[in-house]
């Protein structure tokens, strides 16, 4: 297998086509990591929650890290890495362009309201459900694909022809053959 970085431009058209992947964020040197559900456009993720955890963190510490992947196959696989910083987008005038666009680009995306807006049960409380929307603004982003190696990928071929021809009808007969002329 080989792994090889990819540039700046290949890691935005992925993200474009995500819609999960997990947030990191800390308090008090203390790290904390969630899936979310998020859609990417011009520099920024856009996301929802409700206030828990993460919102509190974030709020007291707007610097976040985002991984997201797509996985083909364990030998074909791709992510990519965020370094970030929180932006909310609270329910004012001054942000009701930012909050709708937000929405229309969440929209996308059938259960794009979950886990953020899923009945939270904390202590035996049910957590209130407050809407918060939120960008996540990239600062840096790194990218990874992984895919078999040419030469790894053709001697897997032959290993694969070599297995199927032992296991085919006239592979299993020519083994019992030469095992009962051994005999």
């Amino acid at each position: 297998m080989q792994i090889r970085q990819i540039g700046r431009e290949k890691c935005l058209e992925l993200l474009a086509e995500l819609r999960l992947g997990r947030i990191a964020c800390a308090e008090a040197a203390q790290p904390y990591i969630v899936p979310f559900y998020f859609a990417y456009q011009d520099s920024y993720l856009y996301s929802f929650s409700t206030v828990g955890q993460k919102i509190r963190w974030m709020r007291a510490n707007p610097l976040v890290c985002v991984e997201a992947d797509e996985t083909v196959s364990p030998e074909d696989r791709a992510s990519v890495v965020i370094s970030g910083r929180y932006e909310e987008l609270p329910d004012i005038p001054d942000f009701r362009r930012e909050r709708d666009l937000a929405y229309a680009l969440l929209q996308r995306n059938d259960i794009w309201w979950e886990p953020g807006y899923s009945k939270t049960i904390v202590q035996g409380n049910e957590r209130p459900l407050v809407p918060v929307y939120f960008r996540i603004r990239i600062v840096e982003i790194t990218g990874h694909h992984a895919a078999p190696d040419p030469a790894q990928e053709v001697s897997h071929k032959i290993s694969t022809l070599e297995q199927a021809r032992k296991y085919s009808l006239k592979g299993i007969l020519a083994g019992l053959r030469s095992e009962l002329v051994v005999k």
